[in-house]
């Protein structure tokens, strides 16, 4: 079956690897020039993101070693959204293991977005929060990083050294200042 889009037409999709967290698949395609070939997309699962941030204006974050990038930096709490799992019980269950930090109440979703739309499915939904308690430990002990409430003031200068791993941690602190006003305060 032939379908298009934009111009662009998709005439059947190949499956070439198949795992819990990644898909890799080649699409026959016909860009709008008409040039046709098989376009390489990786599919990754759904994630959510956790923001808490407390009464100073900190968010929680776990400063932590990436080892596909070799980075050092922070990250907002999160993970992937199980199947048939609503993404904001998602992120206050991850910020709870990742930190030992419940989430309470409702929370305001900040932004979904799709990071790498050009080559990859990576759906990210955020939610913040202002209202959790301490519970305990973390009891996720793959997600090992030392937590920090990191003053948002921050953010523009941890995000100019490369400070802030990942698009879901990046986009998701640089939204909320902007959302807030010109220059990171409280509106």
């Amino acid at each position: 079956m032939v379908e298009g889009q934009g111009g662009w037409r998709t005439f059947g999709t190949r499956s070439i690897y198949d795992s819990r967290w990644v898909q890799l698949e080649l699409v026959d395609v016909e860009a709008p020039n008409g040039d046709r070939w098989e376009y390489h997309v990786v599919r990754l699962r759904r994630i959510a993101v956790a923001l808490l941030l407390n009464d100073a204006d900190e968010a929680l974050m776990l400063w932590r070693y990436r080892f596909p990038t070799g980075q050092w930096g922070y990250e907002l709490l999160g993970g992937l959204v199980e199947d048939g799992e609503d993404p904001a019980v998602t992120a206050a269950r991850e910020a709870t293991e990742e930190s030992g930090w419940a989430p309470r109440g409702e929370p305001e979703k900040l932004i979904s977005f799709e990071p790498l739309p050009g080559s990859a499915t990576a759906p990210m939904d955020v939610y913040l929060w202002r209202e959790f308690e301490h519970v305990g430990e973390p009891t996720d002990t793959e997600e090992v990083g030392r937590l920090e409430w990191v003053p948002l003031m921050r953010v523009p200068d941890l995000a100019a050294r490369g400070e802030l791993l990942g698009s879901g941690t990046l986009v998701a602190l640089l939204f909320h200042l902007a959302s807030r006003g010109q220059g990171g305060e409280p509106s």
